[in-house]
């Protein structure tokens, strides 16, 4: 390294500290604004601090930068796994308990009743399931994320592919949402095989593809029920900060419901992680180019489900920004009577120290859903005391899973009026 890159990267160090004050100060002065539907936004309290270009190209692939050579390898880590002998969900949780012989029993989780279908919901309609799960990098697991109390044998892919296989299927959803996805293959192949289709968009600089062994980039995928929905369209985008591409994506899909005939928009995404006000920000103008991408490609009267990893608390402004967007008129799954989410859906323990957070979440169209019932989060004494990754679970967060029942006519009007 020479000596102008110390000094770039000193000035560089210097120039995020002092963007972390503006942009708190820029906080600090009042909430970031809801989404006002194309009215003046100069009288909307907001935090307006615009980070300078270069280090805003430098935000947006932070995780990314390295002095490792970029290694594009082709996903092909799972290629010997067969499942030509499995066809049904049951046949697929036998697999995985055979190759999970050896390991402790899954932390068990108990779906909880939100309401009771009323003479309000679409009559005589199953419910849609949805899981919404950030199911952990292998290549970031092992090399990037220092869980130090993780047993090593926890992440090994060779038992831990068959133990998120086993998650997702184990309450069988009609659409799942991921992210932090690098064995596409393996999880469409396994899916495809009980009845899934999917598509899948990679992070465009994503830091697996600086590990040496990795297997190809990270990204988020969409899976669903053949039997239940057919695939209207897919569309991909890479989030935007302030008019510049990040390295974070959406995948939308547009599905028709079969048993209705109703299209629904399910989208999944995965914010920039990383705290602080700058970041938060960040975060922020994400997730005002995601909602108006959505204005741009989903027609107003189309129920939506937005499901995934954005990195912040409920605090944060990013939340609000979605949750009061009047465009979309969005609830989250998870959120209790008094307005609180659950106390984490991530809960892990790092070389810096123990983390324990709410960052994910699946929102919805509450004018053209309810929710039924969702699945509860593992006690603290289910977790244990090494949290997670484990032997017990396989990634650093817990998986979110809701029923959603279409609202009926009478009900869509009652809302919007």
């Amino acid at each position: 390294m020479t000596g102008a890159d110390v000094f770039n990267m000193r000035e560089m160090r210097e120039s995020l500290a002092l963007a972390e004050q503006l942009a708190k100060a820029s906080m600090s002065k009042g909430r970031p604004d809801a989404n006002n539907n194309g009215e003046d936004e100069s009288s909307t309290p907001r935090s307006n601090y615009v980070p300078p270009k270069h280090l805003l190209l430098y935000l947006v692939r932070m995780g990314s930068f390295t002095s490792a050579p970029n290694i594009m390898n082709d996903d092909v880590q799972d290629a010997d796994v067969d499942f030509s002998c499995v066809a049904t969900q049951a046949e697929m949780k036998l697999r995985c308990q055979t190759e999970l012989a050896s390991l402790p029993p899954m932390i068990q989780r108990q779906f909880r009743r939100v309401r009771i279908p009323s003479a309000n919901d679409a009559a005589a309609l199953e419910p849609i399931r949805v899981l919404q799960w950030n199911i952990l990098s292998q290549s970031l697991g092992v090399h990037n994320d220092n869980f130090v109390s993780c047993p090593r044998e926890a992440l090994d892919w060779r038992t831990r592919r068959y133990r998120i296989l086993a998650e997702i299927i184990e309450h069988s959803p009609d659409i799942i949402c991921l992210q932090e996805v690098d064995h596409f293959q393996f999880i469409s192949k396994a899916l495809r095989s009980v009845g899934f289709d999917g598509t899948y968009f990679p992070k465009p600089d994503s830091p697996c593809i600086y590990i040496k062994e990795n297997n190809g980039p990270d990204g988020c995928a969409i899976f669903y029920r053949l039997n239940t929905f057919e695939l209207v369209r897919v569309e991909t985008h890479i989030v935007e900060v302030w008019r510049v591409q990040s390295n974070q994506v959406l995948v939308l899909t547009v599905l028709r419901h079969k048993a209705s005939g109703r299209q629904i928009c399910v989208a999944t995404t995965h914010l920039k992680a990383r705290q602080g006000a700058l970041l938060s920000t960040l975060r922020n103008e994400q997730g005002k180019d995601i909602l108006n991408f959505l204005q741009d490609r989903v027609s107003n009267d189309m129920p939506i489900i937005l499901c995934g990893d954005f990195n912040a608390e409920p605090s944060e402004p990013v939340y609000r920004t979605i949750m009061d967007d009047i465009r979309f008129n969005f609830d989250s799954a998870y959120r209790q009577q008094d307005g609180s989410e659950p106390e984490y859906t991530t809960w892990k323990i790092r070389g810096d120290g123990e983390c324990c957070h709410t960052i994910d979440y699946i929102f919805f169209s509450q004018r053209h859903f309810s929710v039924d019932q969702r699945l509860a989060f593992p006690t603290g004494e289910q977790i244990g005391d090494h949290r997670v990754p484990s032997l017990q679970y396989p990634s650093d967060h817990f998986s979110l899973m809701a029923d959603f029942r279409f609202n009926s006519m009478k009900k869509i009007n009652s809302i919007e009026n």
